[in-house]
This record gives C-alpha cells, structure tokens and sequence, in this order.
C-alpha cells in the first residue's frame, strides 16, 4: 500500500525539520535524498550529495572498507540505535573531521531496499565529556592533577621504573604558615597564592615531571628516572628557592615557604601507599626543623611519627578540655629588686605523657595549626590573670609572647579588644612580645600591627634582641616599649669579652632609642652586678625565681613570700665572704609559641 500525498507531506516536514543529518542510502550506498540539517553538518549543499557514495565523509583509505560494510548491511538489515560504535569521524567539506554518532534504519523506496542514516553531531557532547573528565582528574583551582590522577600516574611510573631499574623520587609540599594568609587577607588572596605556587611548580620542573595538588596547601610531585638522591634535594632545593619569591596579591606582598619531603623508589618502599606514608613523615620531619627546608625520609622517622601523632592527639585533647597551665617569671628591677613585670610560659602535664616539654610540643601545634588556638587561650588567661591580679590590689604587667602566625593574624586586635572588654582588664597591664627575627622580617607590616596594637593601650616588647638583624632606623619606626635581650647573650656575659661588649651595646641602643630593656636568663649574682653596672633596668631568670603557678606570684606579690633564690642567696654571701660559684640550677625551659623563638 502506497503513502498518500499527506503522509508523504508528513514525511517530508519531518525529515526538513530533524535536527540531525538524515540521509536516504540505496543498497549501493549512493546518498538518493538528504535533510537539511545534513548541509550544516556536512558543508555539503544537497545537489552536491545527490548521486554521491555514501563513504565520500571518510578519508581515501577507509573507503573501501566501507563499501564492504554497507553491503553487509543490506544483506542482514538490522536497525541500529545511535551509541554502538565509538570514535566515528565525518569529513567535512572543508577538510574538517567532526565526530558524531549515527543511527541506522532500513525500509523500501520504489521498491529498492534503502537505509535511513541518521547522522548526529557530537562536538559539543565530546566537549563537554573532555570537560566532565578533565574536572575529575585535575583541580579546579590550579589545573594541576588532582589526587586521583596523580595515583593513576603514580602506579603507571612505579611500573615503569621496576621495569627499567631506574631511580623514581616522590615529594610532598606544605607550604608554610599559608593559614595565616586566609585569616590575615581572606580565602580569595590564599586562592591566588595558590594558583601562583603551581605555575611556579610547573616552571621549575621537566616536562615529564607530574604534579598535583592533594587538597588545601600541600602539592605533591613525582620525579621519574632521577639519577640519585642528592640530584633531587637539589631539585627540593630549586622549588623552596622559587616558591620562596615574594607573592604581590592585590597590592599586598605576601612571603611563603614550603617543607619538603622525600621518599625514593626502590631504595625507600616498592609501593605507591608506603612511599605517600614515608614522603609524609619526612614532611613533617622538615617541618620540625623549620620553615622552608627538606628532608629525606629516614627509618627512624617511623618513630618519630608515632611520638608526634600521639603528642598531637594529646595535646589537642588538652586544649579542648583546658588541661593546659600558664606559669609567671617575675621580671625584677635591677636596683630595687622589686617584682616589676612577669612573663607568661605555657606549660603542660599530661596524664599519659608527664610533663611535655616545650621543645617537644610547640613544633607539633605550629606544623598541625593547633599553635593558634594555644596562642589564643594563653591570651586570654593572662588577660584574665592580669584583671583579677589589679582586683586584688596586686597589679602587674603580664608579658604574653605572640606566636608568628598570631602576629599575622588581621583579627589580633579585634581580638585583644574583645577580651580586654570580657575580662575588665587594664590595656597598660598586658605586654605583647613579638620577637626581633619576626618583627623584623618585614618592618613595614611589623610597624601597621604594633601601632593598632598600641592603639588600644597595650605596649610591645621586642623579644630575643640581639638574635636579628635590627638597626636603629628600623627600631625608630616601631612603636616598641622595651627591648628583651636573649639569654644566649647574657649566658656567657662573664666568660666571653665578646658577648660582654655585645650586651653594653645593645643596652646603648636601647637607651638611646629611649627604650629600657629587660635580661633574660640571670642565672648568677656576677651576671645581676654587670647588668648594674651597665644601667640595665630589669631582668628575670633563675637567679631571682623560676616561673611559677599564679597563685606563688600571689603570694609574691601579696608579701606573703618575698623570700626568692635571689634573697637566700644574698644572705649566704653576707655570711659567707668566699664569692660563691654559680648555683647549678637547671635552665628554664621556656615556650614562646613561636618556632622563630629559639627554646633554650
């Protein structure tokens, strides 16, 4: 039975209105009829196609193949829905290829089988599974591989590295302190810091060379066919020294480093989860020796690993629970002997632990971030200790060391603010005490805190001095109260001429400046007489008293006990005419909840 003139209308508006290339092929594949969608696609107009082979859309060489294929099809015609072959390419009329589906269908035509072809264009949809497969193998942020691709490049190279004996090096990057750029100039700064610590990756590297970005700041680099371990600590050495470049971010230079660490195949594990763990702790192990260096991983690390997990857990657990302690070494005024000042020390004894050094748990907090909050709670204990000290009649300045990343904290002001309000306390009786190398790393930046800090009655003490690079036309400039010279200097003050003229010239300098200064570490009568006799205005140390719980500085304060190492000691020298030698105290281990402080 015949189609009708409207069926046949109906056929044809269909056919001019599809979207996708339709071709009518007899069984000798010459094209009897096309759409006109086929012209958009093809290039082809339709009288250009009319009597054409169908397998003029592939290239010369895949013609004849073709013509056998559609022979095939007419002796078993089967409809084929769109999506059973893959990589099918047309040839435009332009020279272009253009990937696309097809579907077959097959019917009688004036009594000759033919084959309806529908051909669709598939360039967006290849566009966008590049799209949706590049957004699942990289960051969205730098573009590097992210971590899901780079284990794909990491087994593939583990491969080929057993296959060939060749040396393969990992590398894991955490940037250093990069925290402190979120919370000083917002998450859109960090995001560019970021962008700019990749491009500078990939320009340092080979090409062959893979990196990714694991999450947050830490990068991670694989270096295949290395000739030896020392030929990669100086490729280590090369990315800390580009990645260490200042950063300008909307008008603001931002510096960063980076901690490395190394793990090598074969010589470290022979597989991909072993050397992550081991590159992992060397990181970390890097990370404890300071900003910006590398470290190669070590078996012993393994331990060590084990010891800073469980301090971390721990001391993440105190922090939470307020298990932590703040101690006070009273700052005495060298002509008086009177109590002027005390300094507040961060100490903690743990359950399972004991007591934790300083040395132990601080490089902890600063490498897991846990340094802002201890910085923030012993802020607000001193705060507190201070008002409820003036509330007994007793009032006396608490010197309260600031972490690096507090100092670049935009927030600190506000903060001290708040807890100043919170508590009542007095501004003139908290001492903020940043150190000389901090402080002095960039001055500018350094001056803007102070002068905010100031402003809302605090004063600042430059802590260490004498261990940075400070002249006096950097000193002018910051509003600073009193310089700290550190205790290394005033240690060996007695036995080194050397270290002896150091300390008089540093205490010219601050007078000159007008800027009185306080000595840490007195340990020995004849060091308090030479601080005496060079006009030091105060000191602290074991000599007059160790740091101490709040309630003996009460106690101190109060009158109640004014009888100090200091005073026990003068009074054995009255009945003793033979200068005694140095008491052999321990030396105070001191937290700073600075990494830039060096803990004695």
């Amino acid at each position: 039975m015949r189609p009708t003139s409207n069926e046949q209308a109906l056929a044809m508006a269909a056919l001019d209105a599809a979207p996708d290339g339709i071709l009518i092929v007899d069984d000798t594949g010459t094209i009897l009829k096309v759409n006109p969608a086929t012209e958009l696609l093809t290039g082809y107009c339709p009288e250009e196609l009319t009597g054409q082979s169908v397998s003029m859309f592939l290239p010369q060489h895949m013609r004849s193949k073709h013509d056998h294929l559609v022979q095939s099809f007419f002796l078993h015609p089967v409809s084929r829905p769109m999506g059973m072959v893959r990589q099918l390419q047309l040839l435009r009329k332009d020279g272009q290829s253009v990937p696309i589906d097809i579907a077959l269908g097959h019917c009688t035509m004036d009594d000759r089988p033919t084959a309806v072809v529908y051909v669709r264009d598939m360039t967006e949809m290849k566009r966008l599974q590049e799209d949706l497969h590049y957004q699942a193998t990289h960051d969205g942020l730098t573009g590097l591989a992210n971590r899901w691709m780079f284990m794909q490049h990491f087994e593939h190279g583990i491969q080929r590295a057993r296959r060939s004996g060749q040396m393969m090096a990992l590398l894991l990057l955490d940037l250093d302190e990069f925290k402190d750029v979120n919370d000083s100039h917002g998450h859109a700064a960090g995001d560019q810091v970021l962008i700019e610590m990749a491009r500078r990756l990939r320009s340092s590297l080979r090409t062959g060379d893979v990196i990714a970005r694991l999450g947050g700041d830490e990068f991670t680099v694989l270096l295949p066919d290395v000739p030896s371990v020392d030929h990669v600590l100086q490729i280590a050495q090369k990315l800390q020294h580009s990645l260490s470049a200042r950063c300008q971010i909307k008008m603001v230079e931002v510096s960063l480093s980076a901690s490395i660490g190394i793990a090598a195949f074969p010589d470290d594990a022979q597989d991909s989860g072993t050397l992550m763990r081991f590159a992992d702790m060397a990181m970390y192990a890097a990370k404890a020796q300071g900003r910006g260096t590398q470290a190669v991983y070590r078996p012993e690390m393994s331990e060590a690993l084990g010891e800073r997990s469980q301090i971390h857990d721990r001391l993440k657990r105190a922090v939470e629970t307020q298990a932590l302690e703040l101690h006070y070494q009273p700052q005495v005024d060298v002509n008086s002997g009177e109590i002027v000042g005390v300094e507040a020390l961060l100490r903690w004894h743990d359950a399972e632990l004991g007591n934790v050094s300083p040395d132990r748990f601080i490089p902890v907090a600063v490498s897991t971030g846990l340094i802002h909050a201890l910085g923030d709670w012993a802020l607000e204990t001193a705060c507190r200790q201070a008002a409820e000290w003036a509330a007994r009649g007793t009032p006396v300045r608490v010197s309260v060391n600031l972490s690096a990343q507090q100092f670049r904290q935009a927030q600190l002001p506000a903060r001290l603010q708040q807890l100043l309000t919170q508590y009542g306390t007095r501004a003139e009786l908290i001492e903020l005490e940043i150190t000389e190398t901090e402080a002095m790393a960039d001055p500018d930046t350094a001056r803007q805190v102070f002068e905010r800090l100031c402003a809302l009655g605090l004063s600042i003490a430059l802590d260490d001095f004498g261990t940075g690079y400070s002249s006096l036309s950097y000193l002018r400039q910051l509003p600073v109260s009193r310089l700290k010279i550190d205790r290394e200097f005033i240690r060996q003050v007695m036995h080194n001429h050397h270290d002896a003229l150091l300390v008089r010239a540093m205490i010219g300098m601050a007078h000159t400046l007008g800027l009185p200064v306080v000595a840490e570490g007195v340990e020995e009568v004849a060091q308090l007489e030479f601080l005496h006799s060079n006009h030091c205005e105060s000191y602290q140390g074991w000599h007059f008293a160790k740091a101490l719980p709040a309630v003996d500085i009460s106690r101190m304060l109060e009158g109640v006990d004014r009888t100090t190492a200091f005073e026990q000691r003068q009074l054995a020298e009255r009945r003793t005419p033979v200068k005694q030698p140095a008491a052999p105290y321990p030396q105070a281990s001191k937290a700073t909840l600075s990494i830039a402080k060096p803990l004695p």
